[in-house]
């Protein structure tokens, strides 16, 4: 995109970051928001690369006020499991691509899926009954 004009004064607009503040059940939480930028007014722009920031940073806030997991714990938990973002979401839940959405913050992790991941977390001998569902369903067996 080139310099969009600012729709209040008419002046070209900036790539910049700026402080953004969020809230959330009386929560807040601020962080850098890139966008467009006028800089003879409170007037700003932004992308669809842009939102997916502002996004991150809601779900992130929603997480911690919510009690779930955030994107790092989901991605260490997976990664100690020794398990790829497809395996996670095939045997643990959410679909094939559960888990990149997860990781990158896209996505709020379930309570479901949350707990889940804490007991494997725990006792990792429990993805082998995971596994062993998973395998059964493939092959047509009983669950």
């Amino acid at each position: 995109m080139t310099n969009p004009t600012c729709p209040e004064t008419g002046q070209p607009m900036f790539r910049d970051t700026r402080p953004m503040t969020i809230a959330y059940k009386a929560r807040e939480a601020t962080f850098d928001m890139p966008g467009w930028y006028c800089a003879a007014s409170d007037e700003s722009m932004h992308t669809g690369d842009d939102m997916k920031v502002s996004d991150r940073a809601l779900n992130r806030l929603k997480a911690q006020v919510e009690g779930l997991l955030e994107p790092e714990a989901v991605r260490r938990i997976r990664k100690r499991l020794r398990l790829t973002q497809k395996d996670a979401g095939r045997l643990i839940g959410g679909g094939p691509n559960a888990f990149q959405k997860y990781e990158s913050g896209d996505v709020l992790v379930s309570h479901a899926v949350v707990s889940a991941l804490l007991l494997l977390d725990r006792d990792p001998s429990g993805l082998a009954v995971l596994t062993q569902r998973a395998d059964k369903k493939v092959t047509g067996g009983s669950v």
